[in-house]
């Protein structure tokens, strides 16, 4: 648990009292806070009666306190919060904050943050992989793993290494990262903003907190991120805003199992930029690179099965999402692919997917999808209407050949038949370990989501 003197004395009202929200409750109860604490749930509130307040900060009098500290969840456009902690001159701030506000207090640190609309995920855990493998003590939080006030501070020269959400930036308002990466950005969560550019302003916000003699990276492959880019060139020092290198890259990236396709290069390129700041050489990363595991079900490798890599991308929740993967095992190789796809439809069609027909041996549909999907596919490739996952494995396993590759990667959400995506990649692991005798133990080194 993180601890520190700058909560000392202070009052603060924690609304939600998830992972996260619990974490900073303890935290700033440990650090000499009062604390007010609520939760539409009733069993989290009875975690902290006795050492906290408890009280809803919608209906009590909030003059006085230094802030509201809400979960990333809270929408900012829509929660009654923001106009009760506003009319009381109160700030609204997350968990990011409350660390950026406790870093002066730890021993000598930095900080990489990484944000994106596509990848963010995959690029903290390899940067945080990066840097163990390279000696360098780390702590990963943020959007990933364990909620950052729940771990052990790190000792003098360890680097945290922050996925960020535009939720969590939005409630951030100091934190400045020694290094901080954009992968791309396209839209999403237009629900809880005022169009595009209020998204993209906010991914923008990371780097306006920063000093200009920090880096900035960005993937610079889409418009907006190029735009951001540009404009923190403008602010600083040559070479502190840069381009990351895909070029360099591209030749040794059959080296690396778990980061293929051209999304896993640009994942690599930034985490490459991001650690170097940090003194991690080239003779430290590369083999780095080749050992990462990757996270579950994010084109997860669960192994070979007489000659057939079998790959858990459950997490491609829309055709945009399951394209990189299909794009990842071209047939130049000799690979072909055997597509698992379908479940509870986002679109009529198979968007950008449809450019990368060529690398699939057949298609095994399911779910609510699975018809629309065989409608599409039957006059390009082969076909087997399945229904249920395990039919669509079992299919697959008959008719792949050594050197194939079985592709779960469903461009559908879920909820036709499973409760979440990680359930839904959790099945097809067992599935795989009990048709084929693989030991598909999840791989993932890094942990859930902490928001």
């Amino acid at each position: 648990m993180i601890i520190s003197s700058a909560f000392s004395g202070k009052r603060y009202a924690v609304l939600g009292l998830a992972r996260s929200g619990m974490a900073v409750a303890e935290s700033l109860l440990a650090s000499g806070a009062h604390v007010t604490a609520w939760d539409r749930q009733e069993e989290p509130r009875v975690v902290l009666e006795g050492r906290a307040e408890i009280a809803d900060p919608l209906v009590i009098d909030l003059s006085g306190y230094d802030a509201v500290v809400v979960s990333p969840g809270v929408p900012l456009n829509t929660h009654p919060i923001v106009e009760v902690a506003g009319n009381a001159e109160v700030p609204i701030v997350g968990d990011m904050e409350l660390f950026a506000q406790a870093r002066d207090t730890l021993p000598n640190n930095r900080v990489i943050g990484i944000t994106g609309t596509n990848g963010k995920s995959t690029t903290t855990a390899l940067v945080h992989h990066i840097l163990r493998s390279a000696g360098i003590p780390a702590r990963m939080g943020g959007n990933i793993g364990l909620p950052i006030f729940a771990q052990a501070p790190l000792a003098t020269g360890g680097v945290y290494v922050l996925e960020l959400s535009s939720y969590q930036i939005d409630l951030t308002r100091s934190l400045a990262c020694e290094a901080a990466g954009l992968t791309n950005i396209t839209p999403d969560h237009l629900d809880r903003y005022d169009g595009f550019e209020a998204y993209a302003a906010s991914k923008a916000r990371l780097f306006a907190m920063q000093d200009p003699s920090q880096l900035a990276a960005f993937g610079c492959a889409d418009g907006p991120t190029c735009a951001i880019a540009d404009r923190e060139r403008a602010r600083r020092p040559d070479g502190r805003a840069i381009c990351i290198d895909l070029e360099g890259l591209a030749p040794f990236q059959q080296e690396w199992p778990s980061l293929q396709g051209p999304h896993n290069l640009q994942n690599a390129a930034m985490a490459v930029a991001l650690v170097e700041e940090m003194g991690v050489t080239p003779a430290q990363w590369r083999p780095a690179l080749a050992s990462f595991r990757g996270l579950a079900h994010r084109m997860e490798r669960l192994g070979e099965a007489n000659g057939v890599l079998f790959i858990n991308d459950s997490k491609a929740t829309n055709p945009a999402s399951a394209a990189p993967a299909l794009a990842a095992y071209p047939p130049n190789p000799g690979k072909r692919i055997h597509w698992i796809l379908g479940g509870l439809p986002k679109g009529d069609g198979l968007g950008e997917c449809e450019e990368f027909l060529g690398n699939i041996a057949a298609a095994y549909t399911i779910g609510e999808a699975g018809p629309r999907f065989a409608e599409l596919l039957e006059p390009v490739l082969p076909v087997r209407r399945c229904e249920l996952l395990v039919e669509a494995l079992r299919q697959a396993i008959d008719a792949a050949r050594p050197g194939d590759v079985v592709l779960f990667s469903p461009a559908c959400a879920s909820f036709d038949q499973f409760r979440n995506y990680e359930i839904r990649g959790d099945t097809f692991r067992q599935l795989v370990a009990a048709l084929t005798g693989l030991d598909t133990a999840c791989q993932e080194e890094e942990g859930r989501s902490a928001a």
